[in-house]
């Protein structure tokens, strides 16, 4: 690595949040019940600058989230447990620099009434604009109203803009879907099962305040922590007790994932509720982008497809305040996932707090702190080791492509031969363990990524590249062409690409997955930018394959910005299954497969280049 890290800023992050000397110390907590539109009442807290009563309006941003807005802490608790884990980033990035944090457990879940009917259900939206009605007319509320939050949250923080309340001025949706069926559910087209399965016990037990099924791996597994907090006025927890007796009939995750296999498919009671429901991109309006200031941010391992889904917001949205950024994160920020990162990385959620702050600081307090000067697009370079900035997404870029050749080759030359093909047995136990991209997604507390990748491709086939003769970056979104047959009338592509080193280790980079059935290009919802090839998703478009028979298949892989050193090679390698993670299929049948790379059916893969940036053009 050479130069600064921060070299794609004019202000970075750590730099913006050392000069915002906080205004206030201390909080007062303020808890009360709000009822919405059809009467049901959501608990909300919100938590005032400064230790008094004394009156003060402020700015708001609102935080929905179904992980509790607050615990209780059991008697005798320690006294450095927090009973916010789930907000503490919020409250602690925000409230001593001027801000009110008004934080909701959405219906169904927390201290609140009702129930849930779905995986961010459509009747939370609406919910979203009663409480920002409710939040706008309060004495300690300054007439504006921000959003934010991470993953479920963050979707929250959309949906909230879609409404169109007037004080909804800025929302900063972080690591965050845009479409909830290719982005989580199921990433080309494949049941994403660590979501449904573990996720979903994860919110059972949310739900229904079991402590002893709250999984060990839950970051707030924690022993002092009592279940949700009741509000102030629930002196003796009866009405607690009542809202969680009302979670008993919220939807099962297993269940509701498995009936909305197709984009296009309905829940079996209700025809019109598809994952257009849950989805952001279904309520965007022209009116909420013109409104309001956005501010898109997600990391390189973002589960199946949460970078996708940022990339996607950014692009439809046309607000000249909207901004995108995409660093060396897993979901949440959590971890600093380059497998080059520096021995000592600092925590990596307080650079995403400060840029978050000096976004609101901008557009809620209307702070003039530089924010429009800086480039709209700020990308991290794994391996480079640096921020980059950009006045678009994706960077402009040169697609090389690298065609599968003999002897597990990777060549820049196209075939020439009239048959050539490679014969591979799908085997369902390739696996990518428990130190992946998919594993935060259900809370696991991953703290290193992929370090055990090494030697996982020796179970899949393989195609490598010669040496590189120099430094080689690749940003944005490669794109895989696959010529096959199959013995099955279905499968699913587990795609890797990964950077063999001089010391001929393994080191895992990005990865794309789809499933065949869906291989026929067609269009996509209007409101979902188009990142690479395109296919509905849909049932009517679904095409089985012909056992034994050639086929093809073009789809885009996980996008991000990676620096092969010289003397590395490239390595793509191909899985019939992730049997950690994903759903298999077919299920008890493993595939014998062919993949063609003759001059008429050339399997391929092309990558985006960045000239001048390591490529040495």
């Amino acid at each position: 690595m050479t130069g600064d890290v921060n070299s794609g800023w004019i202000v970075a992050p750590a730099a913006y949040a050392k000069s915002r000397m906080p205004t206030y110390t201390g909080e007062r907590l303020l808890s009360q019940y709000v009822a919405v539109r059809d009467g049901v009442r959501l608990a909300v807290d919100v938590h005032l600058p400064g230790e008094t009563d004394a009156g003060g309006r402020f700015p708001a941003i609102c935080v929905f989230t179904p992980y509790y807005r607050r615990f209780q802490l059991r008697k005798g608790h320690r006294n450095s447990i927090d009973a916010c884990p789930t907000v503490a980033f919020y409250r602690d990035n925000f409230v001593k620099h001027g801000y009110a944090l008004v934080t909701v457990d959405v219906r169904g879940s927390g201290a609140s009434f009702g129930c849930r009917d779905g995986f961010r259900s459509p009747a939370e939206r609406l919910d979203h604009r009663d409480i920002a009605d409710w939040v706008s007319k309060q004495p300690w509320c300054d007439g504006k109203i921000g959003a934010t939050g991470i993953s479920y949250p963050g979707a929250a923080a959309d949906f909230l803009a879609s409404t169109c309340h007037p004080a909804v001025k800025a929302v900063a949706p972080l690591f965050a879907v845009w479409d909830t069926w290719s982005n989580h559910l199921y990433p080309g087209g494949v049941l994403l099962t660590c979501v449904s399965k573990a996720y979903g016990q994860l919110s059972e037990a949310l739900d229904l305040d079991l402590r002893d099924k709250i999984p060990s791996y839950a970051y707030f597994k924690d022993d002092d922590l009592a279940g949700p907090a009741p509000v102030d006025e629930d002196r003796d927890g009866s009405l607690l007790k009542a809202a969680i007796k009302d979670h008993a009939a919220n939807f099962e995750m297993q269940d509701f994932a498995q009936q909305l296999r197709f984009r296009d498919a309905a829940l079996t009671d209700n025809p019109e509720y598809t994952s257009a429901k849950i989805s952001p991109y279904n309520y965007a309006s022209r009116d909420a982008d013109r409104q309001t200031a956005y501010y898109s941010i997600s990391g390189w391992y973002d589960g199946g497809g949460y970078s996708v889904g940022t990339i996607q917001r950014y692009m439809w949205l046309q607000n000249p305040s909207k901004r995108l950024m995409l660093g060396p994160w897993d979901h949440g920020a959590r971890a600093h996932v380059s497998p080059w990162r520096p021995e000592e990385t600092p925590a990596q959620q307080p650079f995403v707090a400060a840029e978050v702050l000096r976004f609101f600081d901008r557009h809620l307090k209307g702070v003039d702190n530089g924010l429009e000067s800086e480039a709209p697009v700020h990308y991290y370079t794994m391996g480079a080791e640096r921020w980059q900035s950009a006045e678009q997404w994706p960077p402009p870029a040169q697609m090389q492509t690298l065609h599968f050749a003999a002897d597990g080759g990777l060549s820049e030359k196209a075939p020439t031969a009239a048959d050539a093909a490679d014969a591979y047995q799908g085997n369902y136990d390739c696996r990518t363990g428990f130190h992946s991209r998919y594993d935060r997604l259900y809370i696991a507390n991953v703290t290193t990524y992929y370090d055990d990748w090494d030697g996982r491709d020796e179970k899949m086939i393989v195609y490598t590249g010669e040496p590189l003769e120099g430094d080689t970056e690749m940003t944005g979104h490669p794109v895989a062409h696959l010529h096959f047959s199959s013995s099955e009338r279905d499968c699913a592509f587990f795609v890797y690409i990964a950077e063999v080193t001089a010391e001929d280790r393994s080191v895992y980079v990005t990865e794309g997955v789809f499933r065949a059935l869906h291989r026929a290009e067609g269009a996509i919802p209007k409101n979902i930018p188009a990142t690479g090839p395109t296919h509905s998703f849909a049932i009517a478009d679904a095409r089985h394959l012909a056992p034994g028979q050639p086929a093809e298949v073009s789809f885009e892989m996980l996008p991000v910005s990676y620096l092969f050193r010289a003397g590395s090679r490239i390595r793509v390698a191909i899985a019939m299954a992730d049997s950690d993670h994903f759903t298999r299929i077919p299920d008890g049948r493993p595939p014998k497969m062919r993949f063609f790379r003759d001059a008429q059916r050339a399997s391929r893969i092309d990558l985006p280049l960045v000239a001048g940036n390591g490529t040495g053009d």
